[in-house]
């Protein structure tokens, strides 16, 4: 996880700061450094080319380049004391500046595009549609709460069909677009539940985050065998249909759980199918009221469906997937601001992100991560706080309206707050990880 968080950190750092870089170069401003991560006191490496000092730093919370005249998170006032320089970033007409502080997460606006098109180029994009879950939902414990119930089948999310099978649509819907209905068909009637306002925060919290609502129902088909295993000791194979118990007839996975799960050390009959013959077998559940099967997961019963992207496909294709992402995280950031989601709840440092990257490398989901954060990077750097990109563009934008240039006392003090601001947000966001651990 860790490996995975700095390589897409590095690239996304390096690139954003190519955004800067790059755009001041071309209108002949001068460039000092170029840094990936932070170098208080020393660098572990550097090398002086021309006029830049490129290096690598040992704080890797972001990077930075240093322009000659800018008033940026290193403080440097010095050459602030001397005349304008016709090479330094405070000479320049207005509509250059903001360029080169446009060019950053532009960057990475383009590159979350682009990435997200190139992984549906090389993978597609593999879904299981909800029709072919002809057995209905087995239901968590948060999903019960909505009122669904094990066997119902979602027909629709809001007013829009339920096409595509994932409770993660579910959860945004109501998180993120405040649907107030689920419809589903529950034995053969539809029904309409009323989703309660309560389940926003209940599904936006922490301790939720990674809770399924609801799974695919299947039959409980015998796949393989415990190492403790009294099914297989009483002559169960693999491939046997589990279909009661005692005689009451038990079909679904879910079902036997629910029996089992409070019947240890007890002596019972099962009843199967095997090759089309109906066999039973006499045995005892182990301490813990298991029998010692794995059952065939979602993927045996159901055939998912894979959408391939041309090369010119994906490019639009990545683009409204960017797009709808972006959308997502601006409602989520407005419902943060109203106090429908609580922040604490939502927000996480740097253990949070580099979980979502899973503890095996898996390239895929490696580089959808880094898609992801190159679109949030982007995001939150357009924010209007001063010291990062968004907070000069708003300045700028004012003296390309006004006329008037904020002086460099003025943008000194305005950065000085607004990098407290944002190290106080990044101790507080990694904190919360650490409170997560602790607990």
């Amino acid at each position: 996880m860790i490996g995975q968080l700095i390589l897409s950190l590095s690239i996304l750092i390096i690139l954003h700061e190519m955004g800067h870089f790059l755009p001041a170069k071309a209108f002949n401003t001068r460039v000092e450094k170029f840094y990936l991560f932070f170098d208080p006191y020393f660098s572990l490496f550097k090398k002086q080319i021309g006029e830049t000092e490129y290096g690598i730093g040992w704080l890797p919370l972001g990077g930075y380049v240093k322009i000659s005249g800018m008033v940026d998170e290193s403080f440097d006032t010095e050459q602030l004391k001397q005349e304008p320089q016709p090479w330094e970033f405070r000479s320049k007409p207005a509509w250059q500046r903001l360029i080169i502080m446009l060019g950053g997460v532009t960057v990475n606006f383009l590159l979350g595009f682009f990435i997200f098109a190139m992984v549906l180029f090389a993978w597609g994009e593999e879904y299981l549609p909800a029709e072919n879950v002809k057995y209905g939902i087995h239901v968590d414990s948060i999903g019960m709460q909505m009122g669904l119930k094990n066997g119902d089948k979602i027909t629709k999310i809001g007013n829009k069909p339920f096409e595509k099978f994932s409770d993660r649509q579910v959860v945004r819907a109501i998180v993120i677009d405040n649907i107030k209905t689920l419809t589903v068909d529950r034995n053969g009637r539809e029904q309409v539940l009323q989703v309660d306002p309560s389940m926003i925060k209940e599904l936006s919290s922490y301790k939720n985050k990674n809770k399924l609502l609801f799974t695919e129902r299947v039959p409980f088909v015998i796949g393989d065998f415990l190492k403790k295993s009294p099914a297989k000791d009483a002559g169960l194979e693999k491939g046997d249909s589990l279909i009661a118990v005692n005689g009451d007839p038990l079909v679904f996975f879910d079902e036997y759980q629910a029996r089992l799960r409070s019947a240890p050390n007890e002596d019972l009959e099962l009843t199967v199918v095997r090759e089309g013959e109906v066999k039973n077998f006499p045995m005892t559940t182990t301490d813990n009221g298991m029998i010692g099967v794995r059952p065939y997961g979602p993927g045996y019963f159901f055939e998912t469906q894979r959408q391939e992207f041309t090369f010119l496909e994906s490019l639009p294709a990545g683009t409204v997937k960017g797009v709808n992402f972006l959308s997502d995280q601006i409602k989520a950031f407005g419902h943060i601001l109203s106090g429908r989601i609580a922040a604490s709840e939502s927000l996480g440092g740097f253990a949070s992100i580099g979980s979502m990257f899973g503890k095996e490398w898996n390239w895929e989901r490696f580089w959808t991560m880094t898609a992801i954060l190159s679109l949030i990077l982007a995001f939150m750097n357009l924010l209007p706080i001063p010291a990062l990109d968004g907070g000069h563009v708003l300045f700028l934008l004012g003296e390309v309206i006004t006329g008037r240039k904020p002086s460099d006392k003025f943008m000194e003090y305005a950065t000085m707050v607004g990098f407290i601001l944002i190290v106080g947000l990044m101790l507080y966001a990694n904190g919360l990880d650490v409170i997560r651990g602790c607990n």
